[in-house]
């Protein structure tokens, strides 16, 4: 009788989920029909989990056509609802970076675009394993909520102009669940996969601009340059095709970005960089985004940089911050232990490994293992270099901050080989800050 039952389920769907799988395994492209069904079947629950699994594998292994993207970001973002923001004096523009460590850039980022009568509706994630998390950062600060409704976040964008929060639960609940799959068996490098995944939850977000900051390099998702481009593009055509003004910045992150990675140590470093002054690259890279933001949405030829130093990208900041509960002027956690790495000789820092050092914060508390995992918001490292420095025996290099010092040991582990001193007059081999620029010509 049980049998019955399932067999009377499948003969209602329009699609057998076998023939779907085998199609992309043998490396035939999945009608537009096909790829609309498998994703509202699996939301649904028809479409089990190995068997979604198995497809994603397929997908991984042979790719997916443009067209074939383009419909199964569409797909995705039919399964839940979608953001309106017609209704604001202003236009919107956001940004979506694919995760580094130290990449607070978020934080200085919103605030500074608002000054300029842009709205920048900035839907943010958690950390997970070596990224860090914007929303684990902002909890930092006293009082803070990262859950808004949609009418208090479109009031939020009308007063202040810029709001950081999580997404709500409705926003393309078909990537929630594939997202979820693709971590344990896999298949998160597919960019097909990796590219509808963003672009269906932006694109439902209702923005009017998206700049796109894809990392590159040893701390990234994307470990080289064709694989970044191959990414940028991707998620171009999907932005370009949906209507969504859409270009990408392909920028380094074989190098953490600015002097600290973690929790409460990333926003004392945000501040700095509102209040005019922060590490270089922190703020090239902050500028630059805004221009292409601001360019995106109609309202460029700014100066940007100006308006760091005059103070208007702090007034925003400290607005946005009490509208969602938060205290700018509350002291930040500070972590009860300290260590410290010393240079073992003299010499030149050739290397600093994004990825070991924030495998060494995340062992420190900075991050998690699991999404229900706790942070420790005062866990994380500083840099007292960068690639280039000089060095003496015996000077700090990175300083460990943790609330558990039996973290301590682990956290140095991870930093073997991570850093390299070498003989002095010697030169790091790095590329730019900024490696390229993809626009909807590019991608076409």
């Amino acid at each position: 009788m049980v049998r019955r039952v399932c067999d009377d389920a499948r003969m209602s769907e329009a699609f057998d989920a076998v023939d779907v799988i085998v199609t992309k395994r043998d490396r035939h492209e999945l009608s537009d029909e096909q790829i609309r069904w498998v994703i509202d079947a699996y939301t649904r629950g028809v479409v089990a989990d190995e068997q979604m699994s198995a497809l994603g594998m397929a997908v991984l292994l042979n790719g997916m056509t443009r067209r074939e993207i383009a419909t199964w970001t569409q797909a995705m973002i039919a399964s839940g609802e979608r953001m309106d923001f017609s209704g604001l004096s202003r236009p919107t523009a956001d940004k979506h970076s694919t995760g580094g460590v130290g990449d607070k850039i978020t934080l200085p980022l919103a605030p500074l675009v608002a000054v300029f009568g842009v709205a920048v509706p900035q839907l943010s994630g958690r950390g997970l394993g070596h990224t860090g998390g914007t929303l684990d950062k902002l909890e930092s600060i006293s009082g803070w909520r990262a859950s808004l409704s949609n009418a208090e976040m479109l009031a939020q964008l009308d007063d202040v102009g810029a709001v950081i929060c999580a997404a709500g639960s409705g926003l393309a609940p078909a990537d929630k669940k594939l997202y979820a799959l693709r971590d344990v068996t896999g298949t998160v490098e597919a960019i097909p996969l990796i590219a509808s995944s963003i672009m269906s939850k932006k694109i439902a977000e209702g923005t009017g601009a998206l700049v796109l900051d894809v990392k590159v390099g040893s701390g990234a998702f994307m470990k080289t340059v064709d694989q970044a481009r191959e990414l940028a593009r991707t998620m171009v055509a999907l932005g370009t095709d949906a209507g969504v003004n859409t270009v990408a910045l392909l920028t380094n992150m074989d190098v953490p970005l600015g002097l600290t990675a973690g929790n409460a140590v990333e926003v004392r470093e945000s501040v700095e960089v509102l209040a005019g002054g922060g590490p270089p690259d922190v703020v090239e890279l902050t500028v630059r985004l805004a221009q292409e933001m601001l360019q995106a949405a109609g309202r460029g030829g700014q100066d940007v940089a100006a308006a760091l130093a005059d103070g208007r990208a702090m007034d925003a900041w400290r607005r946005m911050i009490r509208a969602q509960g938060g205290d700018p002027d509350a002291p930040l956690p500070v972590a009860r232990h300290t260590d410290q790495v010393r240079s073992p000789t003299d010499g030149v820092v050739t290397i600093l490994d994004a990825y070991a050092v924030g495998l060494a914060a995340w062992r420190l508390g900075a991050g998690r293992a699991r999404k229900e995992d706790p942070v420790q918001a005062g866990a994380g490292i500083e840099l007292h270099v960068r690639p280039g420095a000089v060095v003496r025996a015996g000077e700090p290099l990175l300083t460990l901050h943790t609330d558990t010092p039996e973290r301590f040991e682990r956290a140095r582990a991870a930093l073997d080989g991570g850093i390299v001193i070498a003989p002095e007059g010697s030169r790091p081999d790095l590329l730019p800050l900024v490696i390229d620029r993809i626009d909807a010509g590019d991608a076409a």
